[in-house]
């Protein structure tokens, strides 16, 4: 991204970013709770483990969109409701990785906007997603008795 970029167009971009992180809390979050299965304990704990690290991150993109002169929205994107376990690790899984592309594009915003830390810490939550996503993965590559 050559252009420059103006802070309305980065601050609705975070926006966008922050509706995905409140979304995964609410997914984790309710993922835990509907779990069935032989598996229940193991996918519940990763589920609620995950909470955290996804709050921590829409707390920071709260902030910077504030600091930005921004308001940051209240609502969270769509959850996709499930009680298979399967269809839970690939949601996660589809979540993650499109978190991931978000969080890239807006590294190349940051950047062209001059918001270097912006565009660093971008690059750490990416780290983090992708282990996310990796994790589901290999999750997925189990069998819950479907």
């Amino acid at each position: 991204m050559s252009e420059k970029v103006d802070k309305s167009t980065l601050i609705e971009g975070l926006n966008e970013d922050l509706a995905h992180e409140y979304q995964a809390i609410v997914m984790y979050n309710t993922y835990a709770a509907a779990v069935t299965g032989v598996h229940r304990n193991e996918l519940k704990r990763f589920f609620l483990d995950e909470v955290a690290d996804e709050l921590g991150h829409a707390q920071f993109l709260a902030d910077k969109i504030t600091a930005l002169g921004g308001q940051p929205v209240t609502k969270a994107a769509p959850v996709e409701y499930t009680t298979s376990p399967r269809e839970m690790m690939e949601n996660v899984a589809r979540a993650e990785a499109e978190t991931i592309e978000r969080y890239g594009r807006r590294m190349k915003q940051a950047a062209a906007f001059g918001d270097y830390g912006l565009e660093s810490k971008l690059g750490d939550l990416i780290a983090d997603e992708t282990e996310h996503k990796e994790e589901a993965e290999k999750l997925l590559k189990g069998s819950w008795g479907e």
